[in-house]
């Protein structure tokens, strides 16, 4: 390796707590959007609301979390990677604090879209590890930072259920806010501000036709079961927000600067990685809505677990650091075999993992065996993806590149919620005076996961393998950051 890429001792040092605190922020980021699943039963009286109006404080956390990532990457290409992570982990904190002091509707909303917005911290953290890695650490970082969505979400929902339990349902946020506060800290201090702004402008209109017709058709898909797939606002919403989206692609196709560069998007190996993102996506939120309820649901049913909020977030948790543990796996295997290859070795484990749990259902070490299986192929195929992403898109259009991805994934999560959520209510029995699932729609659920999940290694097959034109520039020696970096 030339002497320009091997960084002497202490920058090697300095670029592992790079990614270190990097990891660390997209923990907490993610740790958030699960955050209120233990009291959600309770925020009506909580907040002095309907239950209706309640399910939007999860909503518009991932409504924003979802514009905020291709957003966030555009904006870090512009302005600089670290300036974007800083500001992000910021509105983080301050979202926390607007939660932790709310008692009513409206300003959790508001502190709950400000959490969500901060989730744009992830993709622009792995597009930056490129930049402030030595080669031979890259690929695992890239994979540690991948892995950070599950890991967080995983440890969140025991975490937070404790919390709630042991102090106030105001106490999850000032724990966030406590979080959020350390990351600000660390990002501005320990991750160095390389010489990586392209400029340009902000697409404002850009902005606004991504964001408008995203909430349309993602608020469309996720309250469809709620409100009726052939009701007016359902279809509303559904048909005008993909009439928009169409409107805002034939717009970024005309525009200067725009905010996602679509003939970029549009190569091959680009498109096929985002749509095999979306089956990945599916699969994971998949185990996430069947496996605890599976757990949670009375033993009088026959085939329920019996299990609490907090017992059953403990059953999941492994199944979520099982996705960190393989960081280094998937690392090794995009070193040998490709990324392409570890991405189709990914979705085929998570599809293997599916087909275990249809067969492990009666006890709840069998789905933490099944969990394990699913989450690990989870975290090989999305440690591959940004991988297969930075080695085709040029480097200026990185962070945008990978927040793409980003939404594809949370697209396909969406979807998966919405899809499980019909599958679950298609076939009920009643226990007392609720209606449960049976267990066949459970099972039903399972061999969609699988399904999509076997989809998604066709499509990662037909991924081209493209060398990358342009010369990929040294990483930037966190040794000398001192000369350059703006703290």
């Amino acid at each position: 390796m030339p002497a320009a890429h091997r960084p002497a001792p202490e920058s090697s040092h300095a670029a592992l707590l790079t990614v270190v605190v990097l990891c660390f922020g997209g923990l907490t980021a993610s740790l958030v959007q699960t955050l209120v699943i233990p009291i959600q039963g309770r925020l009506p009286l909580l907040l002095d609301t309907s239950a209706a109006n309640t399910s939007w404080v999860v909503t518009a956390t991932l409504l924003a979390a979802a514009v905020a990532m291709p957003v966030a990457g555009r904006l870090a290409d512009m302005f600089g990677k670290q300036r974007v992570l800083v500001t992000s982990a910021a509105v983080l904190l301050v979202g926390s604090v607007v939660c932790a002091l709310s008692d009513s509707l409206f300003p959790m909303l508001v502190g709950r879209v400000l959490q969500g917005l901060a989730m744009g911290f992830i993709p622009v953290g792995i597009s930056l590890m490129r930049e402030v890695t030595p080669p031979r650490l890259t690929t695992t970082a890239i994979a540690a930072m991948s892995a950070t969505p599950g890991v967080g979400g995983a440890i969140g929902l025991p975490l937070s259920a404790w919390v709630a339990d042991a102090f106030s349902w105001h106490a999850l946020f000032w724990m966030s806010a406590g979080l959020a506060l350390l990351v600000t800290l660390a990002v501005a201090t320990l991750v160095p501000h390389v010489p990586d702004a392209g400029g340009g402008r902000v697409d404002v209109v850009g902005v606004v036709g991504l964001a408008a017709g995203l909430v349309g058709t993602l608020v469309a898909v996720s309250k469809g079961n709620d409100w009726g797939w052939d009701q007016p606002r359902t279809l509303g919403l559904l048909v005008g927000g993909v009439l928009v989206l169409l409107a805002w692609g034939w717009y970024e196709l005309r525009v200067e600067d725009p905010l996602c560069d679509l003939r970029v998007t549009a190569q091959k190996p680009v498109l096929l990685t985002n749509v095999a993102a979306i089956a990945v996506g599916f699969g994971m939120m998949a185990q996430a809505i069947v496996l605890p309820q599976l757990l949670q649901l009375p033993g009088q049913t026959g085939y329920g677990l019996g299990q609490t909020m907090l017992e059953a977030g403990l059953w999941m948790a492994p199944g979520g650091l099982m996705m960190l543990v393989f960081a280094p796996v998937s690392s090794r295997l995009m070193r040998t075999s490709g990324a392409k290859r570890t991405l189709m070795l990914g979705a085929g484990v998570l599809g293997v993992g599916y087909v275990v749990a249809g067969f492990l259902m009666d006890a709840p070490w069998e789905l933490l065996v099944a969990s394990c299986i699913t989450s690990a192929g989870v975290g090989i195929g999305y440690a591959a993806m940004p991988t297969l992403i930075l080695d085709v898109v040029p480097m200026r259009e990185a962070a945008s590149a990978v927040g793409i991805n980003a939404l594809m994934r949370s697209i396909g999560t969406t979807v998966s919620a919405a899809v499980m959520a019909m599958v679950l209510t298609s076939s009920t029995m009643r226990l007392g005076e609720i209606e449960v699932p049976t267990e066949s729609a459970f099972r039903l659920c399972f061999l969609v996961g699988a399904g999509a999940a076997f989809l998604g290694v066709l499509i990662a097959a037909a991924i081209p393998v493209v060398r990358r034109a342009e010369p990929v520039e040294a990483p930037v020696l966190l040794s000398d950051a001192p000369a350059y970096a703006e703290r």
